[in-house]
This record gives structure tokens, C-alpha cells and sequence, in this order.
């Protein structure tokens, strides 16, 4: 029995590739560094870099919540903070009288 092209009905017994094809060529892990690799360089063309840090529970959970009244996320609070200490010890070095 013969198959026609225009039948999906009838299972291809000779074909070699079955089910849906394929939407990504590449498998999830490649995927993702793919990705990652794109995100990375779409935020050097923006001039961010990325910071890690290791913190312990309470002060992420102090942290969420100053972001929280602040409405703000993490990493703009303590852009804000850095700049706030940054221009507190310029002003400060200033005034401090020479020896």
C-alpha cells in the first residue's frame, strides 16, 4: 500500500524520522549556553557587569524587604547605596583639613 503526500493519516513505516520535528536544533544544554552567552554580551553593550555575592539568609531577607519600601530591585538599591557612600566620602574627604 502505497502512501500519498498529502495523507498524515497513514504511519510512514520506512521513514526515518518520527513524531514532531525538531523546533531547536541545538539540545538544552547548548541551548543554554547559548543563551547565556548572548545575555552576557547584550549587557556588556549596555556597560553592566556581573557582581556574585554570598550572603546569608537574613540579610537577603533584610535586603528584600528595604528593596520592597523602596520599590526597587536588588541590584538598583545597591547601585543607589554605592553611589550614597561613594558621594558621602568624597564630601567628607573635602572638609577634612590637610596636615
Amino acid at each position: 500500500m502505497a502512501k500519498s503526500s498529502a495523507d498524515r493519516n497513514t504511519i510512514d513505516l520506512f521513514g526515518s524520522s518520527r513524531g514532531r520535528p525538531r523546533s531547536q536544533p541545538l539540545n538544552r544544554k547548548d541551548q543554554l549556553k547559548v543563551n547565556k552567552r548572548l545575555q552576557r554580551e547584550k549587557e556588556k553593550a549596555l556597560g553592566l557587569k556581573r557582581l556574585e555575592l554570598l550572603v546569608d539568609e537574613e540579610t537577603i531577607a533584610k535586603l528584600d524587604q528595604l528593596c520592597e519600601l523602596n520599590d526597587v530591585k536588588r541590584s538598583e538599591w545597591l547601585t543607589m547605596q554605592i553611589a550614597l557612600s561613594f558621594s558621602k566620602s568624597k564630601t567628607g574627604k573635602l572638609k577634612k583639613p590637610t596636615r
